[in-house]
């Protein structure tokens, strides 16, 4: 069967699947994203991004379906076409004898579209030295030498799975800065894995939302946050039964209130709140992080236990 080729598309699944064992780690996963921009891919541990990526580099097959990445079938990929393809994730390894400039005499020999002139911009946010060993490098610094070395390849997608993880504060800023403020970026399309909303609310123009290896969501993070948003009544008994609300996320009691997280309801809702003899009820936006966490918390409510026969 042939494949009509979306030339539009930086990365193309259909129907693809994972199975270890019994265990679905990617579920008749459709995913389509664009060329451009900044998109964060976002899921709770075991949502299927890690089994994504693998497979898209061609580190793995699928159990079925397909996938496609810049235009390629993942399972085919060739020297050339891992050339195109940045990669920087949460480890950050690199060869701890090698020294700096070891390293970009190295990449610079592997790739002919390299650009010292990115690489020196990218770094120049560290306080890193060409004839320092990457043993003598801290955690943070290892990060952005891998991010100078992934941009300097000059790639069309550059793929950044949890860049930041395990950095403190300063690392962070001064990746997301180095990130942020690198020309390169505007010649390629990013695709930012991460649990940090905050940073996704910084940087990512499209917000795809995993759960269970199926696509839940994908717009602008500033359109889903709007999506959910946080009531608070004052009902003077036991409240209304969560199963009977639609859009509920969360429901809590505290200091006597009713709070709800609701998903896609607007002003009927507290109509409805007042019909079920709420004396006062407020309405307020959420951030991205509690809408996010809230939108996945729902969709690993624990199953209520059967009775035994």
């Amino acid at each position: 069967m042939t494949h009509d080729l979306n030339t539009d598309l930086v990365i193309e699944t259909r129907d693809l699947s994972r199975l270890y064992g019994r265990k679905r780690a990617l579920d008749h996963l459709d995913l389509a994203i664009p060329r451009g921009k900044i998109h964060a891919i976002v899921g709770a541990n075991g949502a299927g991004k890690s089994t994504l990526f693998r497979i898209l580099l061609g580190f793995q097959t699928p159990s079925s379906g397909s996938a496609y990445i810049l235009g390629k079938d993942s399972q085919t990929l060739t020297f050339a076409d891992r050339g195109r393809i940045g990669f920087v994730n949460e480890e950050h390894t690199l060869p701890a004898w090698l020294r700096v400039a070891q390293i970009v005499a190295l990449q610079r020999s592997q790739y002919a579209g390299w650009d010292q002139a990115v690489f020196d911009k990218v770094l120049g946010h560290y306080h890193v030295l060409p004839e320092q060993k990457v043993s003598q490098l801290s955690r943070g610094e290892r990060a952005g030498l891998n991010l100078a070395l992934a941009l300097a390849q000059g790639p069309e997608l550059l793929v950044l799975d949890e860049p930041t993880l395990g950095l403190d504060v300063v690392a962070k800023r001064a990746f997301l800065e180095a990130l942020m403020y690198s020309n390169a970026t505007e010649a390629c399309t990013i695709i930012y894995c991460s649990h940090q909303m905050e940073e996704i609310e910084r940087v990512a123009d499209n917000l795809i939302i995993l759960e269970n290896g199926r696509l839940k969501h994908m717009s602008a993070p500033e359109d889903f946050a709007a999506r959910v948003s946080h009531w608070i009544a004052d009902i003077p008994f036991k409240g209304p039964d969560p199963n009977s609300i639609d859009g509920l996320l969360e429901m809590q009691r505290i200091d006597g209130l009713h709070h709800f997280l609701m998903f896609d309801r607007d002003e009927d809702f507290g109509t409805w709140l007042r019909s079920q003899g709420a004396r006062s009820v407020q309405t307020m936006p959420v951030s991205l992080d509690r809408a996010v966490n809230a939108f996945l918390a729902a969709g690993h409510k624990t199953p209520e236990r059967k009775s035994s026969p």
